[in-house]
């Protein structure tokens, strides 16, 4: 989770009110952190927030947000969004390198150094969640009063302009600063294949900004900076307004006053918007969710205490939610907000069960452990595979009797187009990828496969080696039955997975529950591999319910 860094005097100067540093202490957990190692009484405090809350990544979003919970000022923050005489105009060279550009500028900040470290941590909190390590989203804040609008963002030549980096003296190229610039070395990988790079520029073509590398050096953020502009950009609409509104409400927590930029060359209205979105749920649906019978009033008064408004009419509750909580997506949402905003401490303890009971294994698992152990004792390597596989080797190079697969839609790749029926093609996979290591090869997995839509324990262990005779496969195989107390019995297998004449079929009580022997040529060189293979493959789900008489 986001650390977020700040100071306790900082914190109450925003909230408006001097509430002691414990209470806050034994508060903010209540909201969704954890407040690790923090002492009362030192003025540096730390919290972590849950990562869908990057409204609350800085000590202004904090200090809002406690504002509302503890009730000193309940209810949505309403911002006032003025208009400027600032154009921004987005041009059609960026769509296919970073289509998305969104800005705003906030006037009159009060900026003093904690202003300015929590303006970096916000944003570079925002670079690492929501923009997924700047490749969804990039941030750039500014200077506005050394920078000229109007400004464009366009795409150019990676040798065609040079500027100074932030945090360096002499100018560079695009190009440069990707293999110079300690910023641009981290994520030159984000504008790999592209012949041109986005850049943002004003009127005199002097550089505001390389996204989503780094920011020019002339509109550097100091204490003496009043006026900032404030540019997103990124591939992902929603994230990138997202993290333009949480931005410059924090902003607006330090006396800034938001205004809006006169965008071009898109389809979106000038940003920001920061106008609240209503969402009304049930009423009755929340309180059977959250387990406590609320009244209307009083579940207006818990969304309240969560920063926002509300109303209900009857069954119906409304919430009306800030611009800068992306985490509200679903009705659950509200729930959970509803939950917080009433108070989890209110929600009483039952009283502790005066048993004592014992944690065990499922007899599943308990029964898997033990045939680990005597794969193990027989001088075989357990491996741990991947669940997916495809039909291909599923079926038609194993040669083993296909049955319905549960399909991947729109797989990435096509050996991971369902999930897997049998152990054994996951095992051949790994022998081709060893087939260069020394012989034999040994190698066995416990795991589950999918039939009839329901998972079910399998055995599989295979031999790679000079020689692999019916007879070793044979006794290897009633040497694990044996060891499992199994009462069994042999089949022949025309399956086209062996040699003919040389695989069998394990049935107990009647029921076909596994199958071993020497496999095909043909068998092996599909998977392109050379060397003689046996196998067994056993099923272990339908083996516990045979000697226990219980389905598992």
């Amino acid at each position: 989770m986001p650390v977020i860094n700040f100071s306790y005097k900082d914190l109450v100067g925003l909230m408006g009110k001097d509430v002691s540093q414990e209470e806050i202490l034994k508060q903010i957990p209540l909201i969704g952190s954890d407040i690790g190692d923090n002492v009362a009484g030192t003025d540096a405090m730390s919290v972590e927030f849950f990562p869908n809350r990057p409204d609350m990544y800085s000590v202004e979003g904090i200090a809002r947000g406690m504002r509302a919970f503890l009730g000193i000022k309940p209810g949505l923050q309403t911002y006032t969004v003025g208009d400027s005489d600032i154009t921004a105009v987005v041009d059609p060279s960026v769509r296919e390198v970073r289509p998305c550009f969104l800005c705003a500028a906030v006037f009159n900040v009060r900026i003093n150094d904690e202003a300015l470290r929590s303006m970096m941590e916000l944003q570079e909190k925002l670079h690492i969640t929501v923009g997924r390590k700047r490749s969804k989203v990039a941030i750039g804040i500014h200077d506005l009063d050394k920078v000229t609008p109007p400004f464009t963002y366009h795409a150019v030549d990676p040798h065609s302009i040079r500027f100074v980096p932030l945090a360096k003296t002499e100018e560079m190229d695009l190009a440069e600063i990707l293999e110079k610039h300690e910023k641009g070395k981290a994520y030159a990988h984000l504008l790999d294949g592209y012949t041109k790079y986005p850049i943002i520029t004003d009127a005199t073509n002097r550089v505001l900004s390389f996204p989503p590398i780094i920011n020019g050096a002339l509109t550097a953020v100091t204490t003496q900076t009043a006026n900032l502009f404030i540019d997103v950009t990124g591939f992902d609409w929603k994230a990138v307004e997202t993290c333009l509104n949480v931005v410059v409400t924090s902003l607006a927590e330090r006396g800034g006053q938001i205004c809006r930029v006169n965008m071009q060359g898109i389809d979106i209205s000038d940003p920001p918007r920061l106008d609240p979105v209503r969402r009304t749920v049930s009423l009755s649906d929340c309180n059977r969710f959250i387990g406590i019978p609320l009244a209307g009033e009083q579940a207006v008064t818990a969304l309240r205490r969560m920063g926002m408004d509300g109303s209900c009419e009857g069954d119906k509750l409304t919430a009306v939610i800030p611009a800068y909580r992306a985490d509200i997506m679903h009705d659950v949402d509200i729930y959970e907000d509803v939950s917080i905003g009433y108070g989890f401490e209110k929600y009483g303890r039952r009283d502790r069960p005066l048993d004592q009971t014992f944690g065990a294994l499922l007899p599943e698992t308990a029964f898997g452990e033990n045939v680990k152990d005597i794969l193990v004792g027989l001088g075989y390597t357990e491996l741990t595979t991947l669940t997916l596989s495809n039909q291909r080797e599923e079926f038609e190079i194993s040669g083993l009797p296909a049955v319905e697969t549960v399909n991947v839609t729109n797989p990435i790749t096509e050996d991971h187009t369902c999930l897997r029926a049998y152990l054994m093609p996951s095992l051949m996979r790994i022998l081709r990828h060893n087939k260069h290591r020394d012989l034999p090869q040994q190698i066995f997995e416990v795991g589950f496969v999918v039939r009839d839509q329901k998972t079910v324990l399998h055995l599989c262990a295979l031999k790679a080696a000079s020689k692999t005779p019916f007879t070793e496969a044979k006794s290897f195989t009633e040497s694990v039955l044996r060891e499992l107390g199994t009462d069994y019995a042999f089949q022949s297998c025309n399956y086209p997975t062996f040699i003919p004449g040389r695989g069998a079929l394990i049935t107990v009580g009647g029921q076909q529950l596994g199958f071993f022997g020497e496999v095909a040529p043909k068998v092996i060189t599909d998977f392109e591999m050379t060397h003689p293979i046996l196998m067994l493959e056993l099923d272990l789900s339908s083996l516990i319910a045979a000697r226990t008489g219980k389905l598992i």
